[in-house]
């Protein structure tokens, strides 16, 4: 009888435990997520805002962020430059503030008052990318 009884419980446990084995599917990595911003500098200010610009990339070196790309306007429509940035972390954020603060550089609101002396207009935009037409489907579903 206990033989039984050991044997039922042994059945048992294994039935329950090959019920709860999920087998995990392989999702592909979301995409990373960036900020795309336009500029147009203000009149005259085309150096300070390259220089400007130049400063925060070197921040963001030092405190081990990636730094975006820049594209220079060259036809068309009446930006001047337009930024893609990787969207940062709390953390990254905090480190980027340390290593202006550590450059002598404004940080927060000072820093934003100080970039808008360079700019006529800016937009920012948050995106995902990069990413292909079909793995935008294929994250979509379709």
């Amino acid at each position: 009888m206990k033989q039984l009884i050991k044997l039922a419980a042994a059945a048992a446990l294994g039935a329950l435990a090959s019920g709860t084995f999920v087998y995990a599917q392989a999702t592909p990595p979301a995409p990373p997520k960036a900020r795309v911003a336009l500029y147009r500098a203000a009149p005259g200010q085309q150096v300070a805002l390259l220089k400007w610009l130049a400063a925060q990339n070197r921040v963001a070196e030092a405190a081990g962020v990636p730094v975006g790309q820049l594209y220079a306007h060259t036809d068309g429509d009446s930006w001047d430059y337009l930024a893609i940035d990787p969207v940062t972390t709390p953390a990254q954020d905090a480190a980027i503030d340390a290593a202006a603060k550590k450059m002598g550089m404004a940080i927060g609101p000072a820093s934003s008052l100080e970039f808008r002396k360079f700019i006529s207009m800016h937009t920012d935009t948050y995106v995902i990318g990069p990413v292909t037409p079909a793995q935008y489907l294929a994250m979509a579903g379709q």
